[in-house]
């Protein structure tokens, strides 16, 4: 009897993908630009977090390539909740600004849920505020959260625009990705099952996805035999760990090459996921210059 040999899944590059969502942007941002609103987005950093702050110039530089004005606001770790939430009324009130982003993590002294809310929802880029949470919920147009968007165009992308019918299993139930990425995808009309770590049998019904989520943010916790052959497998998790050289690297929420004797398709960690990220906020900034400029005429 003939064996047949099994391919490797497709790792799918989000760098490539990214690219191309930047140039959609930087085309819409010149169409905007020609009738008179440059589309600009503010960045907000408290604190001196390195990551935090490679982050932030990394979006700067991002925006400014698609055509857009960057405005970016450093304030020291000390910086009061008070003196926070009247930068964030400023900003909401600045015709030049478009698109607002306070850069999580905050300081412990500071509530981030206040923060968010007293954003101007229709520049809430990141898709916190609680009225883009609900419009989501109803499947309305809103801004949207841009790793969970991120995730939806990434299995688009493999699949295809129409989505309707597939099985999607998220594992993780955070405000950031697991319950908005699964409400985008019942929006796509998929049937969504949430999962987390008090689900029994997770990886049976893990084995039932045609496109699997790991938004759990524990390293290589889903292994190979918890997918279904053929499915599109997209990892959120950023995990450090310590490598045999003594140099850390990133794993992701997916035991990598395990999954990807499985899969069809599947995000590498880092090069998936994370590039998408600030490509989907110059889209939402877009969009919310859109809705500012029309609200304004």
């Amino acid at each position: 009897m003939q064996i047949e040999a099994r391919t490797q899944a497709a790792i799918i590059d989000g760098k490539a993908i990214a690219a191309r969502v930047r140039a959609q942007a930087a085309a819409a941002a010149r169409e905007l630009a020609a009738s008179g609103v440059i589309p600009g987005l503010a960045v907000v950093l408290v604190g001196e977090d390195p990551a935090s702050q490679i982050y932030v110039r990394n979006k700067g530089r991002r925006t400014i390539e698609a055509g857009m004005r960057s405005f970016e606001h450093k304030l020291p770790a000390r910086t009061s909740q008070d003196e926070l939430l009247a930068l964030v009324r400023q900003l909401n009130g600045d015709p030049a600004v478009h698109g607002i982003l306070v850069q999580m993590p905050l300081p412990k002294h500071i509530d981030a849920d206040r923060i968010v809310a007293a954003l101007d929802p229709d520049k809430d880029v990141d898709g916190l505020h609680p009225l883009n949470a609900g419009r989501i919920v109803l499947g309305k147009p809103g801004l949207v959260p841009c790793t969970p968007q991120g995730c939806v165009i990434l299995a688009r992308h493999v699949l295809g625009e129409d989505l309707s019918g597939l099985d999607v299993v998220v594992i993780g139930r955070s405000i950031l990705v697991g319950k908005p990425v699964a409400l985008l995808f019942q929006n796509a009309n998929c049937t969504v099952t949430m999962a987390h770590s008090r689900t029994r049998n997770l990886p049976a019904l893990c084995r039932r996805a045609d496109i699997l989520v790991a938004a759990a943010g524990r390293r290589e916790m889903v292994r190979g035999d918890w997918i279904k052959p053929g499915a599109t497998v997209i990892d959120v998790g950023i995990n450090r760990i310590a490598g045999a050289d003594g140099r850390s690297r990133l794993v992701g929420d997916v035991a990598f090459e395990e999954a990807r004797q499985v899969a069809r398709a599947i995000t590498p960690v880092p090069g998936g996921v994370g590039p998408r990220t600030i490509a989907c906020l110059l889209l939402n900034t877009v969009q919310a210059a859109r809705t500012i400029a029309g609200r304004r005429a």
